[in-house]
C-alpha cells in the first residue's frame, strides 16, 4: 500500500465528498484521515489515502480529471512518516479584535523557536457586547523538547501585548 496526500477545491455544492470517495473507492482506496471546510464559497480539504501500489497511477489520473466537474485536485505521494518523538503537543487559543498582522506574527515567533503548527483553525466572530469582528485562532503546536514553555509563554506574551489579543497555551 502506498499512502497519497492528495488536496482539493471546488465551488461548493452537494455531492463533492461523495465524488471524491467514489473515485477513490472504485481504485480500492481507503480514505484514512481529512480536514475539509466551507470558506468564501469554495469547499476546500486535504486528505490521506491509502491505494495499492498497483491502483495508484490511475487513481491519481482520476482525481485530476475531476476538474472537469469543477474540482481541482492535487496529489502528493507520502513516502515519510512523522516524528513527533522530540516534540510535545501544545495547544495555542487566541481571541482579539482583528487586524491585519495576527497569524503572521505569532507564526514568526512559533518559527524562531523552531515550534511546527500541526493545526490550526481561524475564524472571524461578531463581539457579543460591542458587534466588532474578533479573530479566533486554536492551534496545535508541536513544540520541541529543549524548547521551555515559560519562555514561550513569555514571547507570545509580548506578541500578545502588542496585538491586544490575548493567547492561552495548554
Amino acid at each position: 500500500m502506498t499512502s497519497l496526500v492528495m488536496s482539493f477545491i471546488g465551488r461548493d455544492k452537494p455531492g463533492l465528498v461523495g465524488l471524491l470517495s467514489k473515485t477513490i473507492a472504485e481504485h480500492k482506496g481507503n480514505w484514512q484521515e481529512s480536514g475539509m471546510s466551507r470558506l468564501g464559497g469554495q469547499f476546500a480539504g486535504i486528505l490521506v489515502i491509502q491505494v495499492p501500489e498497483s491502483e495508484q497511477d490511475a487513481l491519481i489520473s482520476a482525481l485530476k480529471d475531476l476538474e472537469q466537474q469543477g474540482l481541482r485536485v492535487s496529489v502528493e505521494r507520502s513516502d515519510s512518516t512523522e516524528d513527533t518523538e522530540s516534540t510535545r503537543a501544545v495547544t495555542l487559543d487566541l481571541i482579539g479584535h482583528d487586524k491585519p498582522g495576527i497569524v503572521r506574527d505569532i507564526s514568526r515567533a512559533l518559527a524562531e523557536l523552531h515550534i511546527n503548527v500541526h493545526k490550526m483553525q481561524t475564524e472571524l466572530t461578531s463581539g457579543s457586547m460591542s458587534g466588532e469582528l474578533l479573530f479566533k485562532a486554536c492551534a496545535e503546536l508541536q513544540v520541541p523538547t529543549p524548547v521551555d514553555l515559560d519562555e514561550l509563554q513569555d514571547k507570545l506574551e509580548a506578541i500578545a501585548s502588542d496585538l491586544m489579543v490575548d493567547i492561552t497555551l495548554n
